[in-house]
């Protein structure tokens, strides 16, 4: 049987309070955006669309937990001190700071509204999970399944995720970074002393990871990285495998996913 929020977390005076169920904006995912940087989650809080939405005392907010279908992270309760007309003024509070990156809640939302009142949901949140600490993003789900975007991989290398770390700084391999906004990839590869970790850190750091190919389409918008890039493992080999071999299959899926092509690619060569 569920566990209802209200059950474990009393809320009283549930009219003073919006919820704000913060989704991809078209550019970010609000969970990547609070992993990253706590700051510019507060942001999220700060912007005032058109109407005047967040009208009450105080923001009961939630970050989509895209992992897991209809589930939401608790990201914090802040009061709205003012509103300046093209942003709103917010500080979180210390309600419920235990629970902030901890508490996952399940609510099947489909609205495309964003800020809605608290006592129409309140009752109906429940306790999904509640995290030993607070996430600090997803456990490594296997070679298999390694397909992420930049903002999720530059959250994982800059909290030097051991699990993550361990899996890929000793392999080698061959991988795929997609360009959400036009559909080009780019067939890329781990060889020599360096792993699959340590060549996709250069691209966190950098953007394009030095690659001649990337550069020119990057340069120092390290942005337009962050907003486009998928990450993909196509495959992976031990620490032991001649580099020739690797080289010889990063050949392979150029040709396999025409990245040589200007139609489909961003290799040069």
């Amino acid at each position: 049987m569920p566990i209802k929020l209200k059950d474990i977390w009393p809320i009283e005076n549930v009219g003073d309070y919006k919820i704000h169920f913060a989704r991809n904006n078209g550019h970010n995912d609000p969970l990547d955006v609070w992993l990253e940087n706590p700051d510019n989650w507060v942001d999220w809080q700060s912007y005032r669309p058109k109407k005047h939405e967040f009208n009450r005392e105080f923001i009961f907010s939630l970050m989509q937990f895209y992992h897991e279908a209809d589930v939401w992270l608790f990201g914090g309760i802040f009061r709205v001190l003012d509103d300046h007309g093209d942003r709103y003024e917010v500080e979180l509070t210390n309600h419920g700071e235990d629970f902030i990156g901890r508490l996952k809640i399940f609510r099947a939302y489909r609205s495309m509204s964003a800020r809605v009142n608290f006592e129409n949901h309140y009752d109906n949140f429940e306790v999904s999970e509640i995290l030993r600490e607070p996430y600090s993003g997803r456990i490594f789900p296997g070679y298999e399944n390694v397909h992420l975007a930049f903002s999720e991989l530059a959250t994982l290398v800059q909290n030097d995720r051991p699990d993550w770390k361990s899996a890929l700084e000793n392999i080698k391999g061959v991988y795929l970074i997609t360009d959400t906004s036009t559909g080009k990839r780019y067939v890329g590869s781990a060889y020599g002393e360096q792993g699959i970790w340590a060549r996709w850190g250069s691209y966190v750091s950098s953007g394009h990871g030095w690659n001649k190919d990337l550069q020119e389409l990057v340069g120092d918008k390290l942005d337009y990285a962050r907003e486009n890039f998928k990450f993909t493992l196509l495959e992976y080999q031990s620490a032991l495998t001649l580099d020739a071999s690797v080289i010889e299959r990063e050949s392979y899926w150029k040709k396999v996913l025409l990245t040589l092509t200007p139609e489909y690619g961003l290799n040069q060569n």
